[in-house]
């Protein structure tokens, strides 16, 4: 059923189409969806069939069962569907006869797509790209400003009841390294900028016409070491793809300007998280602000939790109360499209070759 057409178009050919959403969300988006155009398009939703969330924008939601009739349901939503909200499972998707197109809610679904195989059929995936670019920075600079203003120092005084006058540093004139230069590299760039600093990005194709002047430089990855030589902060921004896997490890950690500092809002599996520990151990890397794991959640026996130049973040940086409606913005927009066959047109389809 799924190797329809690998690498063509899919075929859009009814009059009326089925979007089931297979995760939480929101009434009021619902609402929206549902008013879209009626007449070309039903939105299958019942809210019995989806978890508690625990926070806004929960998309797994908390441990869940369905009973009998609840499954039955869920399954003929998802058999019935031309249209899936967020990725199924590889059980749904082995009853999806009727799937032609995924939006997801994330950005970085290369991965999954790959393990449920439909980087080898015709199913049309978009992601969420740009809806977190702008959290992620934020989160970035945050991280960044704690730790060269001297947060964890002037926390501790306070706690003390010491009024004791220091000199501190500054974040205007350092230079930070993105290792990548799409949306979240961007949106890093641009806070980044404000505040005075130097952006250098690392990407696969330095050459690539950029309509925006965010980053002073671009490198190739051929001069990553090169780049993380002059950084005062490097910001991993990359998915997991094979040419990414653990590409900052023990050698780049040793390329790095003594004490300079780290924060990955990528995916962990990027870093070499043994040698990161050890660099963090040894100073050589002075901080690391963490948003992902190689493994989450994070071990508990993992020495990151207790390590006082590292910031934990449980994967939620991207997590704001405004996400649902910003993927619904996408939703909404490439729902027009697709249902004027105008797929040429719809946002964020997901590259299934380099998986983002």
């Amino acid at each position: 059923m799924l190797l329809r057409n690998p690498g063509m178009e899919p075929r859009v050919n009814s009059s009326h189409h089925f979007a089931f959403i297979t995760s939480p969300l929101e009434q009021e988006h619902v609402d929206r969806l549902r008013a879209l155009d009626p007449a070309r398009l039903t939105i299958l939703h019942e809210p019995d069939l989806y978890p508690a969330t625990r926070y806004t924008a929960d998309h797994k939601g908390v441990d869940f069962t369905r009973d009998a009739d609840q499954t039955r349901r869920w399954r003929e939503a998802i058999a019935r569907a031309d249209i899936l909200f967020d990725l199924p499972s590889p059980d749904d998707l082995a009853i999806a006869k009727n799937l032609r197109w995924v939006q997801t809610s994330s950005t970085g679904v290369g991965q999954a797509v790959a393990k449920l195989g439909l980087d080898k059929t015709d199913i049309l995936i978009t992601t969420a790209r740009g809806v977190h670019a702008g959290p992620l920075a934020e989160f970035v600079i945050m991280s960044l400003m704690a730790h060269f203003r001297g947060l964890a120092t002037l926390q501790e005084e306070q706690r003390a009841h010491r009024w004791i006058r220091t000199c501190g540093e500054e974040i205007a004139g350092r230079t930070i390294v993105t290792i990548g230069a799409g949306d979240l590299a961007r949106g890093t760039a641009k806070i980044a900028k404000a505040l005075g600093m130097h952006t250098i990005a690392v990407a696969r194709d330095a050459g690539k016409p950029r309509s925006h002047d965010l980053f002073d430089e671009v490198v190739p990855t051929s001069e990553l070491h090169a780049a993380l030589a002059r950084a005062d902060a490097v910001v991993i921004t990359v998915p997991h793809t094979a040419e990414t896997t653990r590409m900052i490890d023990a050698a780049a950690f040793a390329a790095m300007r003594p004490g300079c500092a780290l924060v990955n809002i990528g995916r962990g599996i990027v870093v070499d998280e043994d040698a990161m520990i050890a660099a963090l151990r040894s100073g050589q890397l002075g901080y690391a602000a963490l948003d992902v794991a190689t493994v989450e959640p994070l071990a508990r026996e993992s020495p990151l939790w207790d390590m006082p130049n590292v910031l934990i973040s449980p994967h939620s940086a991207s997590t704001v109360s405004s996400e649902n409606r910003k993927i619904t913005d996408i939703f909404v927009e490439n729902l027009r499209c697709y249902l004027d066959g105008r797929l040429s047109d719809m946002r964020n389809v997901l590259d299934k070759k380099l998986l983002y």
